[in-house]
């Protein structure tokens, strides 16, 4: 069933228009409802070591099929993939969660903080600057370099105004992103043990997302 989402995103990527996707509105609320089943059954496993998601339902967590075109030179008017955002509050939460990414040739588990607002990379930077060593104590760790490689984001040429130049972790405060990726081949997504791998990759995130929420709620002063 899960091949049928990846198949219908395909279709619609050769077919992004108005009249084809309403012309296959039924198959899209289909594959839309496996994916909601999936994400449900993502939530009710992770809940046991992130007790906040207990509260959520995939229609909280999901993202909308329409893209926002009014500042985009692209217009087409959906986007091709299926999303959604495992976090305290649901997809519009500021804090660190896990979010899982359904595209044709394009899957992939993600977690951390994106696009945080300037007071939360601001806090983020601080926590950082603050205890790099317990940073660096899970960045660092030969499981989070076999799932997740290096920290994933937008970074700055130059350090970030009010830090250090000479701090000895002067890179990781550069970020404008906090994330972390680690990519699956469609196979796997279809494959029947899919939710398990998933868990196992998320709850990897776990400390990582952690540090970070810690970091926001503190919200410590300007150096």
């Amino acid at each position: 069933m899960k091949e049928q989402i990846i198949h219908f995103l395909s279709e619609l990527k050769e077919n992004n228009n108005r009249d084809w996707f309403l012309g296959h509105k039924t198959a899209y609320d289909k594959v839309r409802a496996e994916f909601l089943l999936t994400v449900d059954q993502l939530i009710l496993l992770l809940a046991k070591s992130n007790p906040a998601y207990a509260q959520l339902k995939a229609k909280d967590t999901v993202f909308r099929i329409n893209r926002d075109i009014r500042f985009s030179k692209d217009k087409s008017p959906y986007k091709t993939q299926f999303g959604a955002y495992l976090a305290a509050g649901g997809r519009k939460s500021p804090l660190g969660g896990h979010y899982l990414h359904v595209e044709p040739g394009n899957c992939f588990l993600a977690g951390g903080v994106y696009c945080p607002t300037p007071e939360n990379l601001k806090a983020l930077r601080s926590e950082i600057y603050f205890n790099l060593p317990g940073f660096e104590q899970i960045v660092k760790t030969p499981d989070f370099i076999q799932l997740f490689g290096e920290i994933q984001g937008d970074k700055l040429k130059k350090p970030p105004v009010g830090f250090p130049k000479d701090f000895e972790g002067i890179d990781y405060l550069k970020f404008k992103d906090y994330t972390l990726i680690h990519r699956i081949q469609e196979e796997e997504f279809y494959a029947p043990d899919f939710l398990e791998k998933a868990v196992v990759v998320f709850e990897a995130m776990n400390p990582f997302n952690q540090f970070l929420n810690q970091g926001m709620a503190n919200k410590p002063d300007a150096l």
